[in-house]
């Protein structure tokens, strides 16, 4: 269903505003680089700075922009179960081909709210759903065990993990039938959740090199674990600049001086440290993206 280099797409800005035409580029810029999936107003797409109106807008236009080429995973999670509905409801109606549901955040649920949670929102909104594992931003992991129910669901259809915990997702892919989707949410742990049965990765780094990203994931699933290594030992550096502060800060920066989009952020997110944006532009200068 889902597989390979899906990206985590930025929301570009421009004097405070959404640029339109800046998304509509950087759309055609991942179909065009092997891009499978499109993945709007998540962590990296700062849908927490987002109003309901821009949420939606974005959303829409990442489809429209699409044209049917690469499906849209839409980010419509949140920590009220009935916003989540009504976020998920608006991305089926224009067109999305399915839904990230990031796991409640602050109001830190059971392992039972967790379930009952996106069980309501799977069957109010008949659209496939990946489950956004991240207890880093959340404050609560959801646990192997409660995976294995939520499979259960119809429509249920995979998990974005992002515990960093191999051990954790080895255990997901175990519990859960062959066809739930275990897909990595963490660039430096690619190649290893592809090695335990995972189809891909839903990516940062993809936002600036998405064709080795895309190549990588196609090496490994034809065979080519070389080159897939090759590849993943390549991108490690870069990766870990992506990381030197909170996502999406560096990713944007980085845009920003390759001239994709403006680097601008809304707060609180902000500009980058002076010793970290130097380390930022050094491995961008030694993968030779500036």
């Amino acid at each position: 269903m889902f597989k390979g280099s899906m990206v985590a797409l930025v929301t570009p800005f421009k004097d405070g505003l959404v640029d339109e035409p800046c998304l509509e580029r950087l759309v055609d810029f991942h179909v065009k680089n092997g891009t499978t999936a499109l993945v709007p107003c998540g962590t990296t797409g700062e849908s927490a700075t987002l109003s309901y109106a821009e949420h939606d807008k974005v959303i829409e236009l990442v489809v429209k922009f699409a044209k049917g080429r690469v499906p849209v995973i839409a980010g419509t999670g949140s920590n009220s179960t009935e916003e989540a509905i009504m976020l998920t409801r608006h991305a089926k109606k224009v067109g999305a081909a399915a839904s990230l549901q990031v796991s409640p955040y602050y109001n830190r649920p059971t392992q039972k709210g967790l379930y009952l949670h996106f069980k309501a929102i799977a069957e109010a909104v008949d659209i496939p759903i990946v489950i956004y594992n991240i207890a880093s931003r959340t404050g609560v992991n959801i646990e192997p065990e409660t995976f294995a129910k939520l499979a259960g669901i119809k429509n249920i259809v995979g998990v974005k993990e992002s515990s960093g915990n191999l051990e954790q997702m080895a255990r997901i892919r175990r519990s859960c039938p062959k066809e739930f989707l275990l897909i990595s949410g963490d660039d430096a742990l690619t190649l290893p959740v592809l090695a335990i049965g995972g189809v891909g990765i839903i990516s940062v780094v993809a936002n600036i090199i998405p064709r080795d990203v895309a190549d990588m994931c196609i090496a490994f699933e034809k065979g080519n674990v070389k080159k897939a290594e090759e590849l993943h030992y390549m991108m490690l550096p870069l990766v870990k600049a992506m990381f030197i502060e909170t996502n999406p800060i560096p990713v944007k920066t980085a845009m920003g001086l390759m001239k994709l989009c403006d680097p601008g952020l809304r707060l609180p997110m902000c500009e980058m440290m002076p010793e970290n944006r130097e380390k930022l532009v050094a491995a961008l200068k030694e993968y030779k993206l500036i």
